[in-house]
């Protein structure tokens, strides 16, 4: 038989029950025991803004979890999470391609399930049937924005594979940069840096989400982590649905976040979140077929010669547990 002891002061207390000593117990096991984690992402910006709502509005903290969120490069991103320096990402799109390259690592949810994605365009180009000839620039090679610029250009009639060109450019202002100086005819970028770019007297040609349905943003983890720590994956899930059903339910609550954490100014911030908010899921939620599109897209890239299943690089196991916690089980 276990028996609770209580504090000396509960001792010296009349009337302290002991329900309230094992709620002061779990509320000090939460703040003093809370688990720390490292989250990797490749900006402070609304397409990781699931994470940035978590830790800000203190999602996390009502799981138990203290965050520390990173921004890193792509590949030290997925170096860090095969190493354990990293317990999370946001990357999906990386983490599939490292699985699929057999990396231990996996995707576990989704938190952007449209692309708030936009092409932007040298004046010159006025049309989508004048994009056929372009070149691109994108952030980096493999990613998803790589993937969803390559689906938009075929539902266009165009042939992504033939007749564009996509150039690695890095973030976004060095994108609009590249457009400016003529190195590029097309970029791709994500809210507010569209508008930057209309005010710059570019065209903003392409909404991305109006066109295809894709997996953008995530969470993804190890393997070890998987194995090791299941519950502390279950919360950190639970956190991010809950921040993600605050995006769509809290808009001033959402736009000052992006202020104080993306460090986006108010007009972008309102502009962002009123053209993205709605490609948050409401819960974490990734079909089969889509993993399938993903996995598509390494083996068409040489990433992996063997067949791969969608089980090969997701675990969905975590996410049904975390919705059934908090009453919206799929399954």
């Amino acid at each position: 038989m276990i028996v609770a002891v209580a504090p000396a002061w509960a001792r010296i207390i009349p009337g302290i029950t002991a329900a309230a000593i094992f709620c002061f117990l779990n509320l000090h096991g939460h703040l003093y025991g809370a688990d720390k984690i490292k989250i990797g992402v490749a900006n402070y910006n609304l397409s990781n803004l699931s994470v940035g709502v978590a830790q800000k509005k203190g999602f996390f903290k009502e799981e138990g979890i203290e965050s520390e969120i990173i921004a890193l490069r792509t590949n030290v991103v997925i170096a860090a999470l095969v190493s354990g320096e990293l317990d999370y990402t946001s990357l999906i799109g990386s983490i599939v391609g490292a699985a699929a390259k057999g990396s231990p690592l996996k995707l576990i949810a989704v938190s952007v399930d449209r692309p708030p994605l936009y092409f932007v365009s040298h004046p010159r180009i006025k049309t989508v049937s004048q994009l056929k000839g372009s070149t691109f620039g994108i952030g980096s090679y493999g990613t998803n924005v790589e993937i969803v610029t390559r689906r938009v250009v075929k539902h266009f009639g165009i042939d992504p594979d033939k007749e564009i060109r996509l150039l690695a450019l890095g973030a976004s202002p060095a994108r609009l940069a590249a457009l400016q100086q003529g190195v590029v005819d097309v970029v791709v970028v994500a809210p507010p840096d569209e508008l930057k770019g209309k005010k710059m007297g570019f065209n903003v040609l392409v909404k991305t989400e109006e066109i295809v349905k894709f997996p953008y943003n995530g969470v993804g983890t190890s393997v070890r982590k998987l194995e090791q720590q299941p519950d502390e994956v279950k919360r950190v899930l639970k956190a991010i649905i809950k921040a993600n059903r605050f995006i769509r339910g809290n808009r001033e609550g959402t736009i000052q976040v992006l202020i104080d954490w993306a460090k986006a100014g108010r007009e972008d911030a309102i502009a962002s979140y009123d053209s993205a908010y709605k490609s948050f899921s409401e819960d974490g939620s990734i079909s089969e077929d889509d993993i399938r599109t993903l996995i598509e897209k390494m083996v068409k890239d040489g990433k992996s010669s063997r067949p791969i299943l969608p089980s090969d690089v997701a675990d969905l196991n975590p996410l049904y547990q975390a919705q059934r916690e908090l009453g919206i089980a799929k399954r």
